[in-house]
């Protein structure tokens, strides 16, 4: 006989604790994992917002309420910030998903060389940003990149400038930058799922009479509304949140005319070296953010019980 079957049994009252914690032994490593890599930084961070942590202050770091957020109401830098986050990320998002979703609709169907052109769609997913930034600066300077040149030729602009240090025409810079490297998250995501759309739906559409624009309109568009409304929301926060661009190819310039307000808790950051009042921000950045990912949820549940 086995060690295991003389081994004697437990007893009622134990087997059942053990049954009632046996998920809790299983859920644990994750658990702790999230609370340790997530909740623990994030809590730190919050707690910033609050104090008064500047590096250049020796006797800082003591508790001020709410002293960063009252200042942070009357910082009217914080408010051009924000503006110039709405037009940079809602600019961004939307030239992006616009040539994305042309894109899908292009690779969904297969032609010589398909592959091909998929790789290079999405190449430049795989440059590094500050690479990106570095490349797109170089080609809008007027002394060594091409675009100025070009665009003076279509009569875009009226002679060969640098656009980056015009305060009326930096942010197309950046944009124009982040739409080169964002749109193959769009063209991923969305051939993936028109790439579920059975052809039957396609071909019973067709023998009815449906043209082009209605089978866009009437069948891929309806498929595709659930996870348009998760990319649009993931790159949303991604890109309000996103500042390597910004910093590398303007550093908020000119005149703070492409500062961000990720960008702008980066200089408060790392050039005034004040950690409260750049948390203060980031936490203000946080709820506008959940509030907005909220929205798209409740958009989402809904488009998703209409059909039924």
């Amino acid at each position: 006989m086995t060690a295991a079957a003389n081994a004697a049994p437990l007893p009622r009252r134990r087997r059942g604790v053990f049954t009632r914690l046996e998920a809790y032994f299983y859920t644990a490593p994750a658990v702790i994992l999230i609370v340790a890599v997530m909740l623990v930084p994030l809590a730190v961070g919050v707690s910033y917002a609050f104090r008064n942590i500047e590096l250049l202050n020796p006797f800082s770091g003591g508790y001020v309420g709410l002293e960063n957020f009252r200042e942070l109401a009357g910082d009217a830098n914080f408010g051009r910030a924000l503006v110039n986050t709405v037009w940079w990320t809602f600019g961004s998002v939307f030239i992006q998903f616009l040539m994305g979703l042309g894109l899908a609709l292009l690779l969904r169907d297969a032609f010589p060389g398909r592959k091909i052109v998929q790789a290079l769609v999405f190449l430049p997913w795989a440059v590094p940003t500050f690479l990106t930034g570095l490349d797109w600066a170089w080609l809008f300077n007027p002394v060594v990149g091409p675009l100025p040149h070009w665009m003076a030729a279509l009569g875009i602009l009226d002679t060969p400038r640098n656009i980056l240090a015009d305060p009326d025409l930096a942010m197309w810079g950046p944009i124009t930058a982040n739409v080169w490297y964002g749109v193959p998250f769009f063209a991923i995501t969305l051939l993936a799922a028109l790439q579920s759309i059975p052809d039957e739906l396609y071909e019973a559409a067709a023998i009815d009479g449906a043209g082009a624009w209605r089978r866009f309109t009437d069948l891929t568009l309806p498929f595709l509304a659930p996870t348009i409304a998760i990319t649009v929301m993931l790159r949303t926060i991604w890109i309000a949140n996103f500042a390597d661009l910004i910093v590398v190819m303007t550093g908020g310039g000119p005149a703070d005319t492409t500062q961000i307000v990720a960008s702008y808790i980066f200089t408060q950051a790392y050039r005034r070296l004040d950690f409260g009042y750049a948390s203060a921000i980031a936490l203000v950045l946080l709820v506008l953010l959940m509030l907005y990912a909220l929205a798209i949820i409740t958009l989402r549940r809904m488009m998703l019980r209409e059909p039924s």
